[in-house]
């Protein structure tokens, strides 16, 4: 798999805005320590490194102007107790270094080398290991022989240079955290929006208040405003279809208790097919407006719901089977509103095929019914007008011809997304008919 810089950025708002966050704190925290501990305790620890070399070169300046070892003694001991340098001389040259001694860590001792050398040519050799008393020697040659001084590592470099990034290290983690609290509260009510608009997509009106920022708020009341009107809209025809469903029902019982008092003849029977189609007809323009816009999700199995399909087929006298049901448990949905899906796609398959087959699949995401028949198929180029209100793709579909109106794929897409799924279209690779995969959202 190729590694990309897409690949590797978080793909969520909040992880975005952390990374946008984080990444500059980081790369500040990294160049003002570099900057400052390669040129700042550089700096300083030459300077202090050069006012030391002074006071050695003076003591080495008594030494060697003394005509003896004794006068030598006498003379810069009391000088090196009054500038805190503890003096040995002369110094066994067994205890002296075969080369300079500096710790694996020491961040400015190559710095106090490089400027005592450059100072005092004499220099023999230079132990900067640390030991408890915190010291450092010097070995430089005399004329009365090797000389040791030990001093303070304190006078000839800054001290305690690893305090500035803990120091530096604990300011960003705290800083980090207080920006992620405030991070979090100001993504939390995008958040908390964005879930309340995918509840309402798949049918669920949850409680919602816009908080946040002037923009998340405005955007929040902006979908407040939305849901209401749809909610109205969904409503209001409802209602309007119920009325006239209410309206039609009432002329087509007085049309079918006529006709029963006529005498039975072919024209008789045509006019009876010609109000049962009609009331086919009013119950299809009825579900396609009702939608599952009355009925509230439950938890249900979905293999509940294909055999109770698969046994309405069966009453009918329909081919219709079971194939394959995989393990998926119990899902939040609207279930009459999925049967009613699945029987439109079952009664579409029945109708352009001999043979039909239900089947189950589920993700961690989505549940998947899948409609299969032999039947003719849908061309590929067609399928998205298929799922259209009202159209019919050919005249076999004519209603007169006991087709339908249309709206039998339109349903299911409906209800497939409200359900926050999808429907598809496909062909089926084992009954070489329509393959209709019904999706819904966990």
């Amino acid at each position: 798999m190729r590694l990309t810089l897409k690949s590797i950025v978080p793909r969520g708002l909040f992880g975005r805005a952390a990374l946008i966050l984080i990444v500059p704190v980081i790369s500040i925290q990294l160049i003002v320590s570099v900057a400052f501990i390669q040129r700042h305790y550089a700096g300083v620890t030459k300077l202090m490194s050069h006012s030391i070399a002074l006071e050695i070169g003076y003591l080495l300046q008594e030494i060697d102007q003394s005509g003896s070892l004794d006068e030598a003694q006498a003379r810069v001991k009391p000088i090196a107790q009054a500038l805190e340098i503890t003096l040995v001389l002369p110094v066994a040259a067994a205890k002296i270094p075969a080369q300079d001694e500096i710790g694996t860590f020491d961040l400015s001792g190559h710095e106090v080398i490089t400027s005592l050398r450059a100072k005092l040519s004499s220099t023999l050799a230079l132990s900067l290991i640390d030991d408890e008393s915190g010291q450092f020697k010097i070995f430089l040659q005399t004329k009365h022989g090797p000389v040791s001084m030990t001093l303070s590592r304190k006078r000839v470099s800054a001290s305690n240079p690893h305090q500035l990034l803990v120091l530096m290290v604990f300011t960003a983690i705290l800083m980090t955290l207080i920006a992620y609290v405030f991070l979090r509260n100001q993504l939390f009510p995008i958040t908390r929006l964005a879930k309340a608009a995918e509840a309402f997509g798949r049918g669920e009106t949850v409680a919602y208040r816009p908080r946040g920022a002037l923009e998340v708020r405005a955007a929040g009341a902006a979908f407040l405003d939305m849901r209401a009107r749809i909610e109205r809209q969904i409503e209001s025809r409802t209602l309007l279809l119920s009325g006239v469903s209410h309206d039609l029902r009432g002329p087509l019982q007085r049309l079918k208790l006529g006709l029963t008092l006529l005498p039975e003849d072919a024209e008789t029977e045509a006019l009876k097919q010609d109000v049962s189609d009609m009331e086919r007809l009013v119950d299809e323009f009825l579900a396609f407006v009702r939608g599952d816009a009355m009925e509230e999700p439950e938890w249900v199995d979905p293999h509940d719901i294909a055999r109770r399909v698969v046994a309405n087929a069966a009453r009918l006298g329909q081919s219709v089977s079971l194939w394959d049901l995989e393990p998926v448990g119990l899902v939040k949905l609207r279930a009459q509103a999925v049967t009613r899906a699945l029987d439109n796609l079952v009664g579409n398959a029945v109708r352009y095929g001999t043979k039909t087959e239900i089947s189950v699949a589920s993700n961690d995401r989505f549940v998947r019914m899948i409609v299969e028949d032999n039947g003719p198929g849908i061309p590929e180029s067609a399928r998205e007008e298929a799922m259209v209100p009202f159209k019919r793709l050919d005249a076999a579909r004519d209603p007169n011809q006991g087709g339908g109106v249309g709206l039998g794929l339109s349903i299911a897409a409906d209800i497939a997304r409200s359900h926050g799924g999808a429907l598809r279209l496909g062909r089926s690779d084992r009954l070489n008919g329509l393959r209709a995969e019904l999706t819904l959202r966990r």
